[in-house]
Parts: structure tokens; C-alpha cells; sequence
């Protein structure tokens, strides 16, 4: 897994631009995902978007190490 990014002349953490990246992509998606009912099959809204978040997130780690070249 990469461990930094050079990000506009900083060094950060490639998780955390994966977390932000995901967040943004969950909050996205969240108006989405309001136009149906999901507390039927969740319980709580609030389910559904940490389940989105961690997803994204998950995806978006393991598709960065399998797309980058590093080395």
C-alpha cells in the first residue's frame, strides 16, 4: 500500500485521501439513497451511510493498491 501522497506540496497519509475521497462519495450518494425508504431493511438511516462510507472506503484502498504502480 502506498504510504504518502504528494498532495499540492504536502505529504499526507494515503488513507486519509481515501477516507476524504470516500466521504465525499458517501455524502454523494447519500440524497440518493434518502429518496427510498431504507429503515426497513437498516433500522436506522445512520446504518446505511457508515455501511456506504466503509464500502467506499474499502474499495477505494483496495482499488489504489491494485491500479498504482509502486515499488
Amino acid at each position: 500500500m502506498l504510504e504518502e501522497l504528494h498532495v499540492l506540496g504536502v505529504y499526507v497519509p494515503a488513507a486519509l485521501v481515501w477516507a476524504v475521497i470516500a466521504g465525499v462519495c458517501a455524502h454523494l450518494l447519500r440524497g440518493l439513497f434518502q429518496r427510498w425508504t431504507w429503515t426497513r431493511v437498516f433500522g436506522h438511516a445512520g446504518v446505511l451511510e457508515i455501511a456506504l462510507f466503509a464500502l467506499l472506503w474499502w474499495g477505494l484502498t483496495v482499488g489504489a493498491d491494485t491500479f498504482f504502480n509502486y515499488g
